[in-house]
């Protein structure tokens, strides 16, 4: 069985992370999403909204599993879990510098792990969570970026603050 996992901290989860996650779903048996804490960006969903957004967004993807990775490498989880490569969606020249370091630091810990990099579709090439949530804030539409569901709970957090 070909397991693959798709690591992210999916804060939020827009169309771009749902077209990776739907065509990586189609080149392994099981593919596991798994939510990461960055440690350098303070979180706008908490890991349990994030979880609930994702299990619902993901559910009509029957080898989708979403499991949350926490205090551990994401090299090492993969290993748990059985998988053993990790995908990687590349927007720009900018991520790849960030993704193939990610990369090397992961083969040297573990080189029984690869990394997969797939080309992010053209239509979400400049996506990127952060930008979501700066146009949420500034009062922006951003359905055509995120999921109703998705932009529901932006909207009810905001409100909130």
């Amino acid at each position: 069985m070909k397991k693959g996992i798709y690591p992210g901290s999916f804060d939020p989860v827009t169309y771009g992370h749902i077209d990776m996650i739907e065509r990586a779903s189609k080149m392994f048996d099981k593919l596991y999403v798994s939510i990461t804490e960055n440690i350098n960006k303070k979180s706008f969903f908490t890991l349990e909204e994030r979880l609930d957004l994702l299990k619902k967004i993901c559910q009509n993807y029957k080898n989708v599993e979403i499991v949350v990775c926490q205090n551990k490498l994401t090299v090492d989880f993969a290993l748990e879990l059985g998988a053993n490569v990790i995908v990687r969606g590349l927007r720009a020249v900018t991520d790849f510098e960030y993704e193939l370091q990610m990369a090397s630091t992961n083969h040297q810990l573990n080189s029984n792990v690869e990394t997969v990099f797939m080309m992010t579709n053209t239509d979400y090439s400049f996506l990127s969570s952060s930008m979501v949530k700066e146009i949420a804030y500034i009062g922006g539409n951003v359905n055509k970026f995120v999921p109703k569901i998705v932009e529901d709970k932006i909207k009810e957090k905001l409100k909130k603050a």
